[in-house]
Parts: C-alpha cells; structure tokens; sequence
C-alpha cells in the first residue's frame, strides 16, 4: 500500500476509478508537490504498445510525482515495446544515460502496472502504488457489497454476494484475506475471506455488535470494535476470532482503530467525554493518550506506514481530511470535502460520497 515518507500525492483514487462501473461523474481531488519531476513517454511500440502506453501514463500521472505535460525538455525519458506477452521497458535521463532497463511479461495491464512502479522507485526511490488493488463497499447489485479493483479502476470483481449489509474492508498485511463487517445473522459480525481459495468465516460474533477490523502489520491480530460489554470498546483478537482481548473501558464508543507500522500501538476514535477524539494506546493494552489535533471532532484515523503522521476526518462545519504529525504536533488541513481516509505509498485515498470506497490497502495484482 509501500512506504509513505512524504505527502507526495493525495488522490481520490477509488472514487475517481470506480465510477467507471460502479457511480457517475465521481469528483476528485489532486494535491501535487510543486516539484513534480519532469518526465515524458517517446513511445511505447509494438503490437499491444499504444495499451501499455495508455496504462503508463495514467500511473505515472496518478502516482503524484511527475509533471507529465508536453514541452520543454523532460528530466527523464520513457521508451519500450510491448508485444507477445512481453513489456521491454527502458527510462533514460536527460543525458542519454540509461537508469533502467527491464524486461515484463503477463498481461497487458500488469506489465505497464509493473513498469510504472520500477520508474517510480527507480526515480524518486519510494516504492510505486500501480500493481496495488482496492477494496471498497460499492451498491450496483442494490445492496451494499465488497468489491476489489485495481486501484486505477479497472478490473472490479464483486467479492460478496451477502444480500445484506457488507461494508469496512480491510486487507491483511500480506494481501492474502481480506476482513469485513457483515450482517448475514441480522447483526454486525466480523468476516475473514481467504482470497486465494475464496472460503468465508465468521471470526468475530460476540453478542452485540463486531464491528471495523484492522489487521495487524504482522497479519496476526485484528483490532476491531466489540459491544459485548455494552457499549463498542477496542479490542484486539487473534486473526481466527481467538484470544479476544479488551484494551479500552469508556463510557463512550471507541471505533475505527490502525495500526501503528511496528504493531506495537493502535490509534482510535473515542467520543468519551464528548465530541469524538482520536487516542493511541498500546496494542497490549495501557493507559489510553489524547492525540492533540487542534480539533474537536476527529474520527477515522489512518497511520501512516512510515509511522510519523495520522490522517483522520474532521467536522469543521463539513467534513474535510486532515494529517496530524505525531512528533510535532501540527496538524493540517488537506482536503475538504472528503471522509475516511487510509494511506498508501505516496498515496492516500478517501471517499468524497460515503459511497464506495472504504479502504485502499496493499492488495498486489496477480
């Protein structure tokens, strides 16, 4: 989803991608950094070249790094050929020097996403985003459902076919499961999906409601929300619903937790005492600490991977999304407009509409 080391790029990629099947005239926002690279596409030839092309230059514009317009004399120089199955993919710099030069085979699709991601970390030395999927909560069936993609859009495949409420996926770590809160029993339990075998088990299902996994970075513990004691407290449990252990004991409602990169805290929202709030608290357990943002409604926090910052929503009147540095404490406003955000390499993702995106998560196209 990827090491985040900068807020290179924020991006509305599900909702931008996704309305090419699931919604109309979806908005999205771009905030680039001002000293995007110059770089330019010569050409891809060949038999499937114009594709490829098509593909690459949508990720390298997306991936927030580069100033792709015409004119003027590009830093760096993309050129291959694409046919039978196979991607020959070369970037010079401006000197004729040649940085790199690859060979890709498979589809079409994967082998400019694969392309793309080696130009990306080869330039700027970050990781590219391309060969990531999503994970989002779309209605074209007439139901809430979860549905994956790759993350420019293409490619949807329905993962459930519930017929009730399905919604808050999260992929694990490794990208092998995917976790979500269903309603097939008539309350919120949690579900784990093995997407290589498709199998489905209800892991979660204390009385009450199960709600908003979040998987480990190690992908073995979830933390979820857990109403068996009354109101929704954090909890963390065993990827197999095994172990459940409390962390939290409010009067409030605790919800949305992440995690922090090295598994060792979780941050959540807690409304206890009022307005919600957004807390950090030992993934063992602890003494609960304020995260001071300089607002007084903050919900769904996302951490990011390099562990230095948090996005969450806040209430200023609207809904905007805002990043809090955790080492310094400043916080900032980066978009308006947008709901529950989660990061990815260079990335963060967030839904406009609260209609289809819910998380953007590592999630390797195969």
């Amino acid at each position: 989803m990827k090491t985040l080391c900068s807020l290179c790029a924020f991006f509305l990629t599900a909702l931008a991608a996704v309305s090419v099947s699931l919604a109309e005239d979806a908005p999205t926002i771009t905030i680039r950094k001002s000293d995007s690279i110059g770089l330019s596409i010569a050409g891809i030839g060949g038999a499937e070249g114009a594709a490829v092309q098509q593909v690459l230059a949508g990720d390298l514009a997306l991936s927030g790094w580069f100033n792709m317009a015409a004119g003027g004399p590009a830093a760096y120089v993309v050129s291959g050929s694409a046919g039978g199955g196979s991607l020959q993919g070369e970037v010079k710099d401006r000197g004729g020097s040649v940085l790199l030069s690859k060979n890709y085979t498979g589809a079409p699709r994967l082998r400019a996403h694969q392309f793309a991601d080696d130009i990306v970390e080869t330039i700027t030395g970050h990781p590219g985003i391309a060969t990531s999927r999503l994970a989002f909560v779309g209605t074209r069936s007439g139901k809430k459902e979860i549905y994956t993609a790759d993350y420019d859009g293409a490619n949807v495949q329905q993962l459930t076919n519930d017929g009730v409420i399905s919604v808050a996926p999260a992929i694990s770590e490794d990208a092998s499961r995917i976790a979500y809160t269903g309603y097939q029993s008539g309350y919120a339990d949690i579900y784990l999906v093995d997407l290589a075998s498709g199998a489905r088990n209800r892991i979660v299902k204390f009385p009450g409601t199960n709600s908003g996994a979040a998987f480990s970075p190690d992908g073995g513990r979830i933390a979820c929300s857990i109403s068996r004691d009354g109101n929704p407290e954090l909890y963390v449990v065993g990827v197999n619903g095994s172990g459940a252990r409390r962390l939290t004991k409010t009067r409030g409602v605790e919800s949305s937790p992440s995690w922090s990169p090295d598994g060792r805290e979780i941050v959540f929202s807690s409304d206890d005492g009022g307005s919600p709030r957004l807390f950090r608290i030992g993934s063992g357990g602890g003494a609960a600490r304020v995260i001071a943002t300089g607002y007084s409604y903050c919900t769904e926090p996302s951490w990011s991977p390099d562990g230095r910052k948090v996005a969450f929503t806040v209430r200023t009147g609207g809904f905007s999304i805002a990043v809090v540095d955790l080492n310094s404490g400043a916080t900032k406003i980066v978009a308006s407009g947008g709901e529950d955000p989660a990061w990815g390499g260079g990335l963060a993702a967030f839904d406009l509409q609260q209609q289809h995106l819910t998380c953007a998560a590592r999630y390797p196209e195969r």
